[in-house]
């Protein structure tokens, strides 16, 4: 199925026995676009066209449990085994071998998954704003990331996080988005669009689910990235450390890192150009 949208068209298909709807802007070089926390595919929004526009086909799915993709119930569905198995599963259904995978926050730690563990499918590789699993170990040990991440040890538990999310009209996702980006990266429009998204029925749940999942049912062990990979970090992240670039180069060793100062963790609605810029000349690079 395929409807028209802005400057994309929207598409839906079974993957990996779940479906899942993603939008598909241009034509070339498959690009992959995963979304983090609390977003959807409209996390791209800006990235999409760029993409299109400099001679790539970009395709951002809905992972699952978000927006108009299924929201499988429990929480061992949202495995990273199984969403990285998702998204390599997503690269085949679109008919090509191989694609450039890139991802922010929970779309990265995906991508980092992905590259790990079905290598095969991944061509270049861009992360944003999120950590490598044994780099994350390390600074998890640290109290400065410890107390960044206190937030994901009170999602672990049953019903009060989805309860904080939907108290107020969702309140809490408008102060994030209105606190945390550069004044303007959000809209009006924007901000109502991904409460809209949330509040689709067993979306809450399943999106917070990726977290007790995490802990529940942990990712095995991290193997040696081989693609070619940019990490581009927004220094000003309150949720996870800057030093979580640090170090890379033991486990990716074909690695370049762009820290962005006076950036937030929300580097794609922040600095839209400049990450599309990074992105494209990495990516034309290949």
């Amino acid at each position: 199925m395929a409807a028209t949208g802005e400057t994309w068209t929207h598409h839906e298909g079974v993957v990996n026995g779940v479906r899942l709807h993603w939008v598909e802007a241009g034509t070339g070089p498959l690009v992959v676009l995963l979304h983090g926390f609390p977003e959807f595919w409209y996390e791209w929004r800006h990235l999409l066209p760029a993409l299109s526009a400099a001679g790539f086909r970009a395709v951002a799915p809905d992972m699952r449990g978000y927006n108009l993709s299924d929201k499988p119930k429990g929480t061992e569905p949202y495995a990273v085994r199984h969403l990285a198995a998702d998204a390599a599963a997503l690269v085949r259904h679109l008919g090509e071998a191989r694609a450039h995978l890139v991802g922010h926050d929970w779309g990265g730690v995906v991508a980092w998954r992905v590259a790990m563990d079905h290598a095969e499918v991944v061509d270049r590789l861009v992360i944003v704003n999120a950590p490598h699993p044994r780099i994350f170990a390390r600074e998890l040990r640290t109290p400065k990331q410890a107390l960044k991440s206190a937030y994901a040890a009170f999602f672990q538990l049953p019903a009060a996080p989805e309860a904080v999310f939907r108290a107020r009209g969702f309140a809490m996702v408008e102060r994030v988005f209105r606190s945390e980006p550069r004044p303007g990266a959000y809209t009006d429009e924007d901000i109502a669009r991904y409460k809209e998204a949330i509040a689709r029925p067993g979306a809450l749940r399943a999106m917070i689910d990726y977290y007790r999942a995490a802990v529940r049912h942990p990712a095995g062990e991290s193997r040696t990235v081989a693609a070619p990979t940019l990490v581009v970090w927004g220094e000003d992240d309150a949720h996870l450390n800057v030093e979580n670039t640090i170090g890379l180069e033991e486990h990716v060793p074909d690695v370049r890192v762009v820290r962005l100062p006076g950036v937030s963790h929300w580097v794609p609605a922040d600095v839209p150009d400049e990450l599309a810029e990074l992105v494209t000349r990495f990516l034309h690079a290949a």
